[in-house]
């Protein structure tokens, strides 16, 4: 999922170059995702275990100091379109790779932070995204336990997407008709219904008891439309 938001947020394009630094169990996830979608993938890792862990599931696996800006020039990182640095317990290792990596000119930079500090000298650095996995997946998770949201991803901006089932009041009424929008301020994206394929909304769209929506708008409305789905 998270090479998936990489993806579809943000400008990767199919075939993009990548290197992912760290390849512990937020980078491993990160570049085996970003490979089934498609892209090169290099991991490069201190660990040479896990370094063999990772050999035959990427574009190329590097056991190497990635806080050496001449070895990773050797390894033709400054080559790559976007650069993950996905070190999180060794703070000093994530910010010195993050240095190399603005030194060689990479357009595209990642940091995962575990901390608010962390992240804010990253962005100094030289980070262009910087991402909290743990608080991510925390409020992701809450979500999905409150019952209200069958999946939930939320952006930097506010802006998140989610996947629900129908609000009763949305219920044997075309979009049109229950004017989400109007009184929510979200936009129903699609309709999944039980056995049919999934629809792209239109204003003649019918939704029936049951129905799965998915659901785009500002973190709040969506938390609010949720909501009402009692109603």
């Amino acid at each position: 999922m998270l090479g998936k938001i990489f993806s579809e947020q943000f400008s990767f394009s199919s075939g993009d170059s990548v290197v992912v630094i760290g390849l512990g169990r937020f980078g491993g996830s990160v570049a085996e995702t970003l490979m089934r979608m498609g892209h090169d993938v290099m991991g490069i890792d201190r660990d040479a275990d896990l370094v063999q862990l990772w050999a035959d599931k990427l574009t190329h696996a590097v056991q190497a100091d990635t806080t050496n800006a001449s070895v990773l020039r050797q390894l033709g990182v400054a080559e790559f379109s976007h650069a993950i640095v996905g070190i999180g317990a060794d703070l000093a290792s994530s910010l010195m790779s993050l240095m190399v990596l603005t030194e060689l000119g990479i357009k595209d930079i990642w940091v995962k932070a575990l901390t608010p500090e962390h992240g804010q000298i990253a962005q100094r650095i030289g980070a262009h995204h910087v991402v909290y996995p743990e608080v991510d997946m925390g409020e992701r998770v809450a979500h999905l336990i409150s019952g209200r949201m069958m999946d939930f991803i939320e952006f930097d901006d506010g802006f998140a997407i989610a996947k629900l089932r129908a609000p009763v009041l949305t219920h044997n009424k075309t979009l049109a008709d229950a004017q989400v929008r109007s009184r929510f301020g979200v936009t129903i994206v699609g309709v999944k219904r039980a056995g049919e394929d999934f629809q792209h909304a239109l204003p003649e769209t019918l939704v029936r008891p049951g129905d799965i929506l998915v659901v785009s708008g500002a973190t709040h409305k969506i938390e609010e439309f949720a909501s009402s789905r009692q109603r």
